[in-house]
């Protein structure tokens, strides 16, 4: 019997109030014309009704990909968990997963995207859900928000304290999900597929098997199909006796804007000379300052924002492999990429699953996390996952709170202030005009990351803007790097409400970290 089907065919084999789980990472492996069809299916047939579904990472995105966007319609989608969610510009519209969400008309969740992971495995090992310290104390636990991110999620709540072994933990209980969306590049007639062309592998394997075992349906989208017994055992991810469905889409796209490029799968290398270097302005001072964290030899995880231009700083300054980086995505090793390519990387040493690279982040086995904030308070608590006002411009906390709960020095990077009108010149950084408002508020919106608990684990945090490095420290935010041309007085600590304080042997940082040439990193 063939597995190859259409999408149409793929979406009707979909039964009213199953719980999907889709592999995808905003447009990078989005299975999006599978999603279009279950889309078009209940415009036309008003099935299937009533889905769960489950997006470790976000599916789709504001820029080309629809994703998640083709089945937000009232009847078809009841709840929604998801790492991330598709997230862009204010000058775009609000994706209609995000006015369903605010609008209250589906039960909704930000689950770290580490633990939706978990979530796969646990149940396809029928073990009794996920038991994680992740997310304690953040908007992750229940003496938070749980989860939950309107008031019908609050009204079913997902995850629980509970004590076990003399200690605190957050439970997860198993959410089984009965279809599983993949994405791949090739299948062969069995159904085995392999990711040549991908920029990643994602959890495919994970959810596949989760879905396997509690014998429901898996579907896998593919750019094409070939003879069975043509493929590689070692290139097969996903071995075809878990697979029941292919849907062949030709044109399916690598990332948002990227049909194909060989160097984001790994099939060439690029000459470091080719990539370009980060423009230079305030943003790129702000990651200098970050790069000085870096030693030779380490591993360090990167996030997105002005902490993506770090491995762009190294480039420039000629060491381009002293860093192996992590991302959430898989990859490891290479230079990560920006833009519509974030979660990418050309000249990858390795893709690791992305279930796996979660252990590696959950463990704290790197050296050092680059990761960007919305706003910091007076306790340290960081926010990068909620807007009230426009929540879209965020994608949620993705692998955030995965990241930081274990990581054992983290670097957060940021604007100041919002709005602020600054010059930057070879002799300092002047704050012609201040900002609409600090981004060092009282109390933050949303907790992604828990100063009070960073404290009590010993965790190293800095948070480096275009003003000054402020440490965390047992009575709050201190200054104890100042950016020349800098005022402490009126443009730290009156800026900022007095939430920042100048340590008393605060140094100036150097003028090299603003000039229009490489600063001497590891000099």
């Amino acid at each position: 019997m063939s597995k190859l089907t259409s999408a149409a065919g793929a979406a009707a084999r979909i039964p009213d109030g199953a719980i999907v789980t889709v592999s995808s990472s905003s447009a990078l492996g989005c299975p999006d014309l599978v999603l279009a069809a279950i889309g078009a299916r209940f415009d036309q047939e008003g099935h299937p009704r009533g889905l769960t579904t489950i997006h470790p990472i976000a599916a789709g995105d504001m820029y080309g990909v629809k994703g998640v966007d083709h089945i937000a319609k009232d009847g078809l989608l009841a709840r929604i968990l998801g790492g991330s969610y598709p997230s862009g510009p204010s000058s775009k519209p609000m994706p209609e997963i995000w006015k369903m969400v605010v609008e209250n008309r589906v039960a909704a969740y930000n689950v770290p995207s580490g633990i939706l992971f978990d979530m796969n495995r646990e149940a396809a090992a029928n073990r009794p859900g996920v038991l994680t310290k992740v997310g304690l104390e953040t908007f992750v636990d229940p003496i938070r928000e749980g989860c939950a991110m309107n008031a019908a999620g609050a009204a079913a709540p997902i995850v629980a304290r509970v004590e076990f072994g003399g200690d605190t933990w957050l439970h997860f209980p198993n959410i089984i999900p009965n279809v599983a969306i993949l994405r791949a590049t090739t299948a062969d007639e069995h159904g085995n597929l392999t990711y040549e062309h991908e920029g990643a592998y994602l959890g495919g394997l994970e959810q596949a098997i989760c879905v396997r075992n509690h014998g429901g349906l898996v579907i896998a989208q593919v750019s094409r199909m070939t003879k069975r017994g043509s493929l590689r055992p070692h290139d097969v991810r996903v071995p075809g006796h878990l697979v029941d469905l292919v849907v062949i889409d030709p044109d399916q796209k690598q990332t948002c804007e990227t049909h194909y490029d060989p160097a984001i799968s790994g099939q060439i290398m690029r000459p470091w000379a080719s990539f370009t270097h980060a423009e230079h302005g305030v943003e790129k001072v702000i990651a200098r300052r970050a790069a000085m964290e870096l030693r030779p030899g380490m591993t360090a995880n990167l996030g997105f924002g002005i902490s993506a231009m770090v491995p762009r700083i190294l480039l420039e300054e000629g060491h381009p492999e002293a860093v192996t980086w992590a991302i959430e995505q898989g990859a490891v090793g290479g230079m990560p990429l920006t833009g519509f390519a974030f979660g990418c990387a050309s000249n990858a040493d390795a893709f690791v699953p992305s279930p796996q690279q979660f252990i590696y982040f959950q463990g704290g086995g790197f050296d050092v996390s680059f990761l960007s904030f919305l706003e910091v308070d007076a306790e340290g608590n960081v926010n990068v996952s909620k807007l009230g006002k426009k929540p879209y411009l965020t994608a949620g906390c993705g692998g955030f709170v995965d990241i930081t709960s274990g990581a054992k020095k983290i670097v957060f990077s940021g604007w100041f202030e919002a709005g602020a009108q600054i010059e930057l010149t070879p002799e300092g950084i002047k704050v012609v005009t201040p900002g609409k408002f600090t981004k060092m508020v009282e109390a933050v919106e949303h907790v992604t990351f828990s100063g009070k608990r960073a404290r009590a684990l010993g965790q190293d945090v800095l948070y480096i803007t275009e003003r000054c490095v402020i440490r965390l420290g047992e009575k709050g935010l201190v200054a104890t790097e100042i950016m020349p041309g800098i005022d402490p007085a009126r443009d730290i600590v009156a800026a900022s409400g007095g939430r920042v304080q100048i340590a008393p042997d605060a140094i100036t940082l150097p003028l090299s970290l603003l000039a229009d040439a490489p600063m001497g990193w590891g000099k």
